[in-house]
């Protein structure tokens, strides 16, 4: 029996085709992102949605439909590469088969192979898309006044915002993302890597202040942050922003280390972070768990900060002292046996001590499941003596116990 021209297509696109399939059994998902979005006071498609909705038709053998939305998505976003190459794909179909995914004569191999790259990392986030009532294991607790924090996955080339309800995250929505040429795990200037780790929007930067290349506008992000550079990492300029005016996406790894979005996408962000309060947690796979595993670990680095409360309201030192690795050192290069000094000095002939944590946060480290960042207000009283300071710490589990391997005063 003589192939259709949708079946040709499956035949040389396999990855798209199973997804399309997939999809086509699964309409929930696709139809998971609203499918029009404002732009300039009237509604366009959504082009993620309109391009998860062409292989939902390749899917089903509906070639006319997916030509159909393949040619609305061109017109609404003639600068979405990926997209006119579907619709290029599409066309040809009905005059010869096809051997592959980009299959426009004489075009530059360099430039397929990113775009065939992108429309995996997009279909690899529909099939790995979490549940949305799971939640991101890093992000432990927010303090109150944090009204959303962003997640990084760079493997599944996804950013994810969750918004603070009371204490409780909630999904808000996900954007595609482009991420260093040579992958993750930030070590030093120039390495056109991402850094992982947990960090905080600083400013906002309009577009009209930056070139073209950057897009509408940049988030820079505090790297190198203490914990980065306590353990010789260098760099910086790690901004989350948007893409040239003549693009509508990057492939996934094509920036020189920063995280970037459309500009569209990074639009909306830039109205609803905060700077110096909105995290940004960069991990190379985020894992999502149920809410009681959830809360679990929250308890658990709750807990840690109130038994060292506790150990310093009682004036002894060897208690404080403790909770401190005897690897302990901070970024201003302060050793155990200095801490260990200062406690003694502070607590001696003292009466009564009392203090308290407030507006605390805690992250579990990306990629770790042996580092907590708790980061707090420490208000305490000492005597008629009252003092109120930021502080971070981080706990590492040791042979089975959890103690303080670095602390700062922010």
């Amino acid at each position: 029996m003589a192939a259709t021209p949708a079946r040709m297509l499956a035949l040389s696109c396999a990855f798209l085709f199973t997804a399309g399939h997939w999809l086509a059994s699964a309409p929930a998902l696709a139809q998971a992102r609203p499918a029009q979005v404002a732009s300039a006071g009237k509604a366009k498609p959504d082009p993620e949605a309109l391009l998860l909705e062409v292989y939902k038709d390749l899917g089903a053998n509906r070639l006319r439909q997916a030509q159909a939305k393949a040619d609305a998505l061109v017109e609404a976003y003639p600068t979405f590469r990926l997209g006119q190459l579907i619709r290029g794909d599409l066309l040809q179909l009905h005059t010869r088969p096809i051997s592959t995914l980009g299959a426009a004569p004489n075009a530059p191999e360099d430039k397929l192979k990113s775009l065939r790259d992108e429309a995996r990392a997009r279909l690899k986030w529909l099939k790995e898309k979490p549940d949305n009532n799971l939640l991101p294991r890093p992000v432990l607790q927010l303090r109150d006044d944090q009204k959303q924090v962003l997640v990084v996955d760079a493997r599944r080339s996804r950013l994810y915002v969750y918004d603070n309800q009371r204490g409780r995250l909630k999904f808000n929505t996900d954007y595609y993302i482009s991420q260093g040429k040579l992958g993750i795990n930030k070590l030093k200037e120039g390495d056109q890597r991402t850094p992982i780790g947990v960090y905080y929007i600083t400013q906002r930067v309009p577009g009209a202040k930056l070139p073209d290349f950057y897009g509408t506008g940049a988030l820079p992000i505090n790297y190198p942050n203490e914990w980065d550079k306590l353990n010789g990492r260098s760099g910086s300029g790690i901004w989350l922003h948007g893409v040239p005016s003549d693009s509508y996406s990057r492939p996934p790894l094509s920036s020189d280390g920063c995280v970037v979005l459309t500009n569209a996408d990074l639009n909306q962000l830039y109205q609803s972070v905060e700077a110096g309060k909105t995290p940004v947690v960069i991990a190379d796979r985020v894992e999502f768990v149920s809410r009681p595993k959830w809360e679990s670990e929250r308890n658990l680095a709750n807990r840690l900060v109130a038994e060292w409360r506790r150990d310093v309201e009682s004036r002894d030192a060897a208690r404080v002292m403790s909770n401190y690795s005897r690897q302990y050192k901070s970024e201003r290069g302060e050793s155990l046996q200095t801490l260990s000094g200062k406690y003694q000095k502070i607590l001696k002939g003292v009466k009564n001590i009392s203090m308290q944590i407030k507006d605390a946060t805690y992250f579990l480290y990306p990629g770790r499941d042996d580092l907590i960042v708790a980061t707090f207000t420490q208000e305490s009283a000492i005597g008629k003596t009252r003092n109120s300071v930021r502080k971070r710490q981080y706990w590492e589990k040791e042979s089975g116990h959890w103690k303080i391997i670095s602390e700062n005063n922010l």
